[in-house]
């Protein structure tokens, strides 16, 4: 469990304000932050990680990291943090960046097997690609086994079938070390696809706290509209079937016949379109 009560006096994109904080993580969860630039998402996880102080309460797993009279230094927290910088020692390869948090050759070998690194193991970053260079990344935050990982939208610079490739990667990590995992994200389909809960933050303060589903499908409309957007899943529901599209910032349900199920398939681009306030979905 991890357990954060605490705030922060910060200057944000409205002004002076704070962050004002009290949640608690189950163990293994996996929460996306979201919210407005500015509204202290990225100051949350620098203050979890240890690079800021504030005033309050943080507990991981029965450890007091910080308290009116205990500050727990950053290296002692074993988290993994992964920024939208890649940071990355250019001076050495690939393999050499992973070895330099920890001397473990065979969890070396297993990371670079699961993100398909193994081939690139003797490059230097200044060749690879950025979604290479991001997969570095991520394999060098899980060198200590962290039972907490950061992640502060380490995808955003990436393009689309890049970014969904490593979301696919993160998640396998998640799983096979069994983290608890906090991620920035401003993209609906990656937190619908990664996170198993979600916390919105406004001004420093926590404004919504759900499941995906419930926290990207609660704004709707009814006006006519004609929007590209992406199939993240199709779901069953007595004898009809939801289809879950990620349009621009949203996440929107549209009901589908059994014909149109048959020619859609997860991940595709399709125009969601009302005819009547009829939505029809297109390949």
């Amino acid at each position: 469990m991890l357990s954060i009560n605490i705030n922060k006096k910060l200057h944000g994109s409205q002004g002076d304000m704070e962050l004002d904080v009290n949640l608690e993580i189950k163990e293994g969860e996996f929460l996306a932050v979201s919210g407005k630039s500015g509204s202290g998402k990225t100051t949350l996880l620098r203050i979890l990680a240890g690079l800021e102080e504030s005033k309050g309460r943080i507990k991981f797993s029965n450890k007091i990291w910080q308290d009116e009279t205990n500050f727990l230094v950053s290296q002692k927290r074993k988290i993994g943090f992964v920024f939208q910088e890649y940071a990355l020692f250019e001076n050495m390869s690939v393999r050499d960046n992973l070895l330099y948090v920890k001397r473990d050759k065979k969890l070396c070998t297993k990371l670079l097997e699961m993100t398909e690194l193994s081939e690139l193991k003797d490059k230097m970053p200044n060749t690879l690609s950025g979604g290479q260079k991001q997969r570095v990344s991520l394999c060098r935050a899980m060198m200590q086994k962290p039972k907490l990982l950061l992640m502060d939208e380490p995808l955003s610079a990436l393009d689309t079938q890049i970014r969904k490739k490593l979301q696919q990667e993160i998640l396998a990590l998640h799983r096979e070390f069994e983290m608890t995992t906090i991620m920035v994200s401003h993209e609906p389909s990656e937190i619908y696809r990664l996170a198993s809960r979600v916390v919105i933050l406004d001004q420093g303060k926590l404004i919504n706290d759900g499941t995906p589903k419930d926290i990207l499908l609660r704004q709707s409309g009814s006006q006519k509209f004609s929007f590209e957007g992406e199939l993240l899943e199709i779901v069953k529901v007595d004898v009809i079937f939801i289809a879950v599209i990620a349009i621009g910032q949203q996440v929107v349900e549209v009901v589908v016949s059994l014909d149109e199920v048959r020619n859609l398939k997860t991940g595709q681009k399709i125009t969601v379109s009302t005819k009547a306030f009829a939505p029809v979905i297109t390949i």
